[in-house]
């Protein structure tokens, strides 16, 4: 068997974040979770996940000043991140991949099923 990826789901929506975190680990990933950008920052830097799962408003520091300073890191530059969020308008989709998301997901458009696949095929696995 190969060894587990790891991801990290920022969210700040502690019952969508449980959701998630139950969900990946059923399906066998090794998940790492923080509920704000600065926590999620921090941890995406010390543990390097295979890929982060980020939302884009949340308290302290948000999805997109995240983006920003993991960037800064070396290993940041290029990380994989698909960005989750309520807000589904062009321009936001826009900046957010020219920051360097993977992928943008609005969450009232998706399910956990096809989340999970996204994150395989990113991963590709």
């Amino acid at each position: 068997m190969t060894e587990s990826k790891t991801i990290l789901i920022v969210e700040d929506e502690i019952s969508l974040l449980r959701a998630l975190e139950e969900k990946f680990t059923r399906e066998g990933f090794a998940v790492l979770t923080a509920q704000n950008g600065e926590e999620g920052l921090e941890l995406a830097i010390r543990k390097r996940p295979d890929l982060i799962l980020l939302d884009i408003v949340m308290p302290k520091m948000d999805g997109m000043t995240m983006i920003s300073k993991l960037h800064e890191d070396t290993w940041g530059k290029t990380a994989k991140v698909i960005v989750l969020t309520n807000l589904s308008d062009m321009r936001n989709v826009q900046d957010t991949l020219s920051r360097g998301a993977f992928n943008y997901l609005v969450k009232s458009e998706w399910t956990l099923e096809d989340l999970v696949e996204k994150v395989r095929q990113h991963l590709e696995m």
